[in-house]
């Protein structure tokens, strides 16, 4: 059974950076892309891309 996120965070951006907040990591880079989410290996944030946000793929 998948542990529910440590926090869910929802984000304009495809890409983001996770540095594990008060908890402290290294700093990763995600891509949201193509599923919308996506949750940081180091501390479980989960990374939801805000509905309807520009994802730049209507080329």
């Amino acid at each position: 059974m998948p542990m529910d996120p440590v926090e869910t965070i929802t984000t304009e951006d495809v890409t983001v950076a996770c540095d594990g907040g008060t908890l402290g990591h290294p700093r990763v880079y995600l891509n949201l892309l193509p599923d919308g989410e996506e949750d940081c290996p180091y501390c479980g944030r989960h990374f939801v891309l805000a509905e309807g946000a520009k994802t730049g793929s209507g080329h």
